[in-house]
């Protein structure tokens, strides 16, 4: 908050203006302290900010893809969450958000608290409940890959997904490395230096990418001809509901694959580096939600404009606080007689 109260500081009082500060009947305007902005940001209503702002964004990136029902791309959706390290004190743990991020920017476009990472299931449907997804692709990690989530995606939602399946998953890996569960043709091939992953290492990798999901290319039975198929075999876990295909080159799926592992660098390394969100203290209230909110916002509002440095950005409006206006759409007319 010790930026905000600083950006604020270094502002003059057209842009004071154009953001809603008043002016004292008695004396020039100026901006709010930093504990007057911790007060504030305590208070705040968590679930009305993240929905504003992710509405917000998510409207931005509408207008910036020109969003039309018959041209759209296939919008690709992940979940993901993060922990804010900074937040915890000796009686109080870390605060753990749930986002949803559209891979394109990517842009978050909805986020809660949910207390901790062993909460992320139950929050799963909640955060997604409000937004439109029929048609969309849901990408997520090993944890979300459940028959309830699967099922609710493809029948409520109208929407299809990726789920990852791993070895500690009993009830779904064996089903799937049945030997009626050949290997699929290789369709697609890429080799490209890795990115050095937030948390990982850059490496050379060869993805293999088949036409089919290994759940329709070897069904416990045959298909029905709904494009949806239930198969009541207890043992095939997320196979008991699987939607249809999303159509697509390979190479497509193999793309919606990277790009889940990629929020990492394009979002939370940017919220921990360049906004230094890991090493933030506050801790108090609702501050710390809100401020990766606004986090969100500024990421979301420069990607949306092209951005492609938002450190370079960010320190650019740092330095001419007026930079800021048109990022948000405020229209902002400079007065030379000055108030």
């Amino acid at each position: 908050m010790d930026e905000l109260a600083e950006w604020g500081a270094r502002a003059d009082t057209e842009v004071l203006a154009a953001f809603g500060i008043r002016r004292h009947l008695l004396r020039w305007r100026r901006s709010p302290s930093r504990s007057t902005i911790g007060r504030a940001l305590e208070h705040l209503d968590g679930d009305a900010l993240d929905h504003a702002i992710g509405a917000y964004l998510a409207d931005r990136l509408r207008a910036q893809t020109g969003d039309t029902s018959a041209t759209s791309p296939r919008r690709i959706i992940a979940v993901d969450g993060k922990t804010l390290k900074g937040s915890a004190r000796l009686d109080q743990a870390r605060r753990h958000l749930l986002s949803a991020l559209d891979h394109a920017g990517p842009v978050t476009i909805a986020q809660a608290e949910i207390g901790s990472k062993t909460n992320e299931t139950r929050h799963f449907k909640p955060l997604l409940a409000p937004l439109d997804l029929a048609g969309a692709v849901i990408t997520f990690d090993a944890l979300h890959s459940v028959q309830d989530h699967a099922k609710w995606l493809a029948k409520t939602k109208k929407a299809h997904y990726i789920a990852v399946i791993k070895a500690n998953q009993p009830t779904v890996r064996p089903p799937l490395e049945h030997d009626r569960c050949p290997r699929l043709p290789l369709r697609d091939r890429a080799r490209a230096q890795g990115v050095p992953l937030y948390q990982n290492h850059g490496r050379h990798r060869q993805p293999r990418r088949p036409d089919l999901p290994r759940s329709e290319a070897c069904p416990a039975r045959p298909p029905s001809p709904q494009g949806d198929r239930e198969d009541r075999d207890a043992r095939d876990g997320l196979r008991r509901h699987q939607p249809r295909r999303p159509p697509g080159h390979p190479r497509d799926l193999g793309a919606w694959i990277r790009g889940h592992w990629a929020i990492e660098n394009s979002s939370h390394h940017i919220r921990d580096v360049t906004f230094g969100e890991d090493a933030s203290t506050v801790h108090t209230g609702t501050a710390p939600r809100a401020m990766a909110a606004f986090r969100n916002l500024a990421i979301g509002a420069l990607k949306t404009l092209g951005a492609t440095n938002i450190a370079k950005t960010t320190r650019a409006i740092a330095t001419e606080p007026e930079r800021a206006l048109p990022i948000l759409g405020i229209n902002h007319q400079p007065n030379p007689s000055g108030t």
